[in-house]
């Protein structure tokens, strides 16, 4: 049995629900979203693992999920996407954040959860796992799984031997000493360099990602090293959604480390892994259509929430067209324009 990719952190169930503003709110001067598309996904750390586990088979989750209905919806949306869970205790409800977006712009976020990490001893399969664990990436989304002092004793221990990448968060606990990659970035880095960055939480690595600009690395031979985002993987759009474009990159610099690439490679590899993400189309690839005002279950809805016959009749009615055809459709590619002009209108 190969040895797993193992993902440590905080999970969150987010939901993106998607329509149109064309219209002011007579209560208030705010937009009204006619809603007409929703998508869940596992988030924080439970996207990460998603992330991990599209490329690699037999990845590990250790997080904390509350027993209330998004706890058990996020464990569903893991468990498809063939993730094993290690669960820790929490105490609270889960954490959920909802998006609301028209026209590819978020327009708010609401949170709701208040879930956090519980307990002084961990569960034994905690340290099993790790121990079997080919690399190790930290996803901190500051909800106490990465401060389990319990955990991070297994963690540093942990570095010594395989690649441990940590993503650290504003309101989480610091990198354990021995990080191979910490990947903060510019907010998070607060305008404190990489080099200091890298002393400070004593890791052989430390890469500030700089958005559609890259990302800065320092390393413990006393090289910095910028590496930029080639132009044919750069965001086409300022409204590219960059959700989960962190967890991308630390994923891609973990696996990259766990095949023995060094840490300047393993960092080009993410920062092409990241822009490549978010310029096809960021998190609402690895996400799940639901139905608007319900919470789980196995939707039977299309991407815009119809059967086909009815998709096609709303369709008729606004004097659109309906186009059928095989393959990927989701991006725009050159065969598209000839194809759309010549589909029925029937």
């Amino acid at each position: 049995m190969s040895k797993p990719l193992v993902i440590v952190g905080d999970s969150m169930l987010d939901v993106d629900i998607e329509g149109s503003a064309t219209r002011l709110s007579p209560e208030a001067p705010v937009p009204v979203v006619d809603a007409d598309r929703l998508w869940q996904r596992p988030g924080g750390a439970g996207l990460a693992a998603v992330l991990a586990a599209r490329i690699e088979s037999g990845v590990v989750l250790v997080t904390a999920i509350a027993e209330d209905d998004d706890g058990r919806r996020l464990t569903e949306l893991l468990t498809a996407a063939g993730i094993t869970v290690v669960a820790l205790p929490m105490a609270g409800s889960t954490v959920c954040k909802t998006r609301i977006r028209a026209s590819g712009q978020s327009m708010l976020r609401l949170d709701h959860g208040d879930g956090i990490v519980v307990g002084q001893d961990l569960p034994a399969s905690v340290s099993e796992v790790l121990g079997q664990a080919r690399a190790i990436c930290v996803a901190d989304y500051g909800r106490g799984v990465s401060a389990h002092p319990g955990l991070r004793q297994l963690l540093e221990d942990t570095a010594t031997r395989v690649p441990l990448v940590w993503d650290p968060h504003p309101r989480g606990a610091p990198p354990v000493p021995g990080c191979w990659l910490v990947t903060p970035n510019q907010s998070e880095a607060q305008g404190v360099s990489a080099e200091t960055l890298r002393r400070q939480w004593r890791a052989r690595a430390v890469s500030v990602t700089l958005g559609d600009r890259g990302a800065t690395v320092s390393t413990d031979d006393g090289g910095l090293t910028d590496i930029t985002v080639p132009v044919s993987l750069a965001a086409g759009s300022a409204r590219s959604d960059t959700c989960g474009a962190g967890d991308r990159f630390a994923v891609a610099a973990t696996l990259a480390l766990a095949e023995g690439n060094t840490t300047i490679p393993a960092v080009t590899e993410a920062v092409c892994a990241a822009s490549r993400f978010v310029a096809t189309g960021g998190a609402v690839g690895v996400s799940t259509p639901g139905a608007i005002g319900a919470n789980g279950g196995t939707p039977e809805f299309t991407a815009i929430l119809g059967e086909a016959a009815e998709v096609r009749d709303r369709l008729r009615r606004r004097g659109g067209r309906l186009i059928a055809a095989g393959g990927c459709f989701d991006l725009l590619h050159t065969a598209h324009p000839v194809v759309a002009p010549s589909a029925a209108v029937g």
